[in-house]
């Protein structure tokens, strides 16, 4: 009784530490972004942050939420596969906003108990 149950035990084990090894992961080329002084006038900025999913499994994201609503994030709706590379727009609205920004992006994934980061910054030059 005592070998079949330390059998069973060491399936479970082995077979939850290969369920686990079995996840997407999503890497950044970066996580801030600086736009330094911008002219109000512009109306927008936008920078686009690249990643790549790390993991064995296809990485999908659920949604996207930016800090205001200001910032809007936008981002391909399809599953990344392992490898394959992945980008998150991020568009800022100068109008109206004289003077330093500092606004976070936050990405909700498959990838279990994790979240996902972005920064942007910078300052906007009112108009004249």
């Amino acid at each position: 009784m005592k070998k079949i149950s330390l059998i069973l035990l060491f399936t479970m084990l082995l077979g939850g530490a290969v369920m686990a090894q079995s996840k997407p992961n999503m890497k950044f080329e970066k996580t801030t972004h600086n736009f330094g002084n911008v002219q109000e006038k512009l109306g927008a900025v936008t920078t686009i942050f690249d990643f790549t999913n790390t993991g064995s499994s296809p990485l999908i994201i659920n949604r996207v939420s930016a800090s205001c609503g200001c910032t809007t994030p936008s981002y391909s709706k399809e599953p990344v596969l392992p490898g394959k590379k992945g980008q998150i727009t991020v568009k800022y609205s100068t109008t109206g906003r004289p003077g330093s920004f500092n606004k976070t992006i936050t990405i909700f994934t498959n990838v279990p108990d994790s979240l996902y980061v972005l920064t942007i910054k910078g300052n906007v030059i009112p108009k004249k």
